[in-house]
């Protein structure tokens, strides 16, 4: 459905009471639709808080260690593999930050610190040996053709002899999606070099949690009959989307990673608004509205009150996310 389609079937089944909104947000498209095409670069700095504030300066550092990877692309990795968790162990023996294998760990690791140990429960020398192993991979197959990134991402899941038996990214399911996955991820790491595109999906969000106006909030509410109807902040930013086909995770700290961040002079109506004590870690994140312009969000706020439209611009405005289908699609299940 086209932004201009869903603001019509929106538009046509509202009260007056809330149209004044809808108007507002269609002017807001309008203008954004002539600011889209902004001027692009390919720096790949690092989104605002994205990053947890003590891992920061190594996936800075780090992230620059070769031409094949960026600190956005090394970001989304370590995401991915642990969700910025240094204790992180899976059942394949996966451990640490960058859920480094044994294996892997013995032939790769490096002293990232100097301090003379190379320990994998260590964020100061996985995230280096996370970064040193993927320029290693990129050197297996620097004479392979395409796009190095993508070569190097498929190699870290097929294995470099993949790659070069099938002159790129080979034809593995499993390894296309990683592919894909980590390089959309990175967009949710990455301070955008231009305006982000208008979500298509933003008007039909809206228009569902504003039929929500006035439900009493619920802690850990996500809308289901046996709750009465009723959600917390995550839960009626999931549900909303939902509504319009986009899934997203059920916690805020999570949906934050949905998409690029937009600036807070560049929000546009049915961003994702979020709050934190701590203005330097998205995973302190507390909570998450539904932006509808002019300062404004629908959001479900605590106990004891209703959902209802609050200013966003507070000390703890944290930062926003243009929610897109793939941005969701690539954020695991469980970190």
């Amino acid at each position: 459905m086209t932004v201009r389609k869903a603001w019509l079937v929106a538009g046509a089944v509202l009260g007056a009471g809330l149209s004044f909104v809808m108007l507002l947000v269609v002017g807001v498209y309008v203008v954004a639709g002539n600011l889209a095409n902004g001027v692009g670069g390919a720096t790949r700095a690092l989104a605002k808080g994205a990053v947890p504030a003590a891992y920061q300066p190594l996936v800075q550092k780090w992230g620059n260690l070769c031409p094949a990877i960026n600190p956005a692309l090394l970001a989304a990795q370590l995401y991915q593999e642990s969700g910025f968790n240094p204790k992180a162990q899976s059942a394949a023996a996966a451990q640490g930050i960058a859920q480094f294998i044994p294996g892997t760990w013995a032939t790769h690791g490096v002293d990232g610190d100097g301090d003379g140990d190379k320990d994998v429960w260590d964020p100061n020398d996985a995230i280096p040996s996370a970064a040193s192993y993927d320029c290693s991979l990129a050197s297996y197959v620097k004479d392979v053709p395409g796009n190095i990134t993508e070569n190097m991402l498929a190699s870290y899941n097929a294995g470099a002899y993949a790659v070069i038996k099938y002159g790129g990214v080979p034809p593995y399911k499993e390894t296309q999606n990683y592919v894909k996955t980590i390089t959309t991820l990175e967009e949710s790491f990455a301070a955008p070099t231009r305006r982000v595109d208008p979500s298509q999906q933003a008007a039909g969000a809206i228009y569902y949690a504003q039929k929500k106006l006035g439900t009493p909030y619920l802690w850990g509410g996500t809308g289901t009959a046996e709750q009465g109807g009723r959600f917390d902040c995550s839960g009626l930013t999931q549900a909303s989307y939902e509504s319009v086909g986009i899934t997203l995770p059920r916690v805020a700290n999570d949906q934050y990673n949905a998409g690029p961040h937009p600036a807070r002079s560049e929000l546009l109506p049915g961003d994702l608004v979020f709050f934190s004590k701590d203005l330097g870690n998205s995973r302190a994140i507390h909570h998450v509205g539904i932006y509808v312009g002019g300062g404004y969000m629908i959001d479900a706020p605590r106990t004891g009150a209703v959902i209802r439209f609050d200013p966003i611009d507070t000390s703890e405005y944290f930062g926003a996310t243009r929610v897109t289908e793939d941005g969701a699609k690539a954020l695991p299940t469980t970190v």
